[in-house]
């Protein structure tokens, strides 16, 4: 990490936290609560850690307003309103400088002729840049890409090693997509025919627009018919799965190992956890958040939040899930009844 020296309160000030504790008290790194040390920041977002932060070492803690009152005791504390955020900005401060790549082609890259190249562009190792693929300005092509016929690439994007984007694609600028994904492939599609299954031409694209960043081994298939789209600023974790025709909306996230069926749409803001799954053609609206494990099966409108599978509602899975101990009360409730009674009829 980058060699800087911090006080608590220069932190207070950047983050517009509050601070309790010695303004003075230095750092200069950054670390998990478990593990930071007396010199190094480090952040409690729930109180339900509060354990953690009683026993950490850190000399400077990010916290939410719940842990305000904590003990200050070779520490200080900055309240922060969304500590997550905070952190974040100044994690940014000690992180290591990114690798410098190289500009210009490497001897051992393939570039067709046909291909445009703009400037300070930085084309790897075994990369291979086919015939009329566009590279923007100051884009990165890693060691062993393959970027397919007519391909676009937008101004300072970076894709890592061994990243794949098939033909006629299109990727904005300042993306971010790394190692092992595969861009364009074609769509699940078949049909029954009287020699068994017909594969179905895959006549569309994939659109990436700006500043998403795609997670490894994540694959995205180009449509069938016009284009598979993943909207500006969407972030998708790794080994996510995206179907023909999905559409992803603006700043969505999609957490890892999470699948989408095709022609599904999925509006502003939407989040997808862990394993979570959406059924084709159907629509989620804004802001719909999905737990882990989850499957949805029919469309959501705007703000909802599904858990289970099918998922539900909150409301609807939590009644479903405590049913069970409310059944085992109710039936402890109506041996006792039948006992009393019993013993009623004994005493007569």
């Amino acid at each position: 990490m980058n060699s800087i020296t911090l006080s608590a309160g220069k932190i207070a000030e950047m983050v517009n936290g509050k601070l309790i504790g010695s303004a003075e008290r230095q750092i200069h790194g950054v670390s998990g609560i478990k593990d930071a040390k007396a010199d190094q920041l480090s952040f409690v977002s729930n109180k339900k850690y509060d354990k953690l932060l009683e026993a950490s070492k850190a000399g400077v803690v990010l916290v939410c307003a719940d842990l305000a009152n904590a003990s200050t005791e070779n520490r200080s504390l900055i309240v922060c309103e969304n500590v997550d955020y905070a952190f974040a900005k100044v994690v940014a401060l000690f992180a290591e400088e990114p690798p410098v790549w190289p500009v210009g082609i490497h001897p051992s890259a393939v570039v067709s002729p046909e291909a445009k190249i703009g400037r300070q562009v930085s084309i790897n190792a075994n990369a291979v840049i086919e015939a009329g693929a566009e590279i923007g300005d100051g884009a990165v092509i890693g060691a062993g890409c393959y970027i397919g016929h007519e391909v676009k690439i937008g101004d300072g994007t970076l894709l890592y090693p061994n990243v794949t984007v098939m033909y006629r694609c299109k990727v904005g600028r300042k993306c971010i997509i790394h190692p092992g994904v595969v861009i364009g492939g074609d769509g699940f599609g078949f049909i029954p025919g009287p020699q068994g299954l017909v594969k179905v031409p895959q006549t569309g694209i994939v659109q990436i627009d700006d500043d998403v960043e795609i997670g490894a081994n994540t694959t995205i298939d180009r449509a069938r018919f016009g284009k598979t789209w993943i909207k500006s600023n969407v972030k998708i974790d790794n080994q996510v799965m995206v179907a023909h025709n999905v559409v992803i909306g603006e700043s969505s996230i999609l957490v890892a190992q999470c699948g989408i069926a095709g022609s599904a749409e999925l509006g502003r803001g939407v989040v997808l956890a862990a394993k979570s799954g959406v059924n084709g053609h159907i629509t989620l609206g804004d802001g719909v958040q999905v737990a882990g494990t989850s499957g949805v099966v029919k469309s959501l409108p705007a703000g909802a939040i599904a858990l289970g599978t099918p998922a539900e509602s909150q409301r609807e899975f939590m009644a479903r899930y405590t049913l069970p101990s409310r059944f085992e009360k109710l039936q402890a409730k109506f041996e006792a009844l039948k006992k009393e009674l019993a013993e009623l009829k004994a005493s007569r």
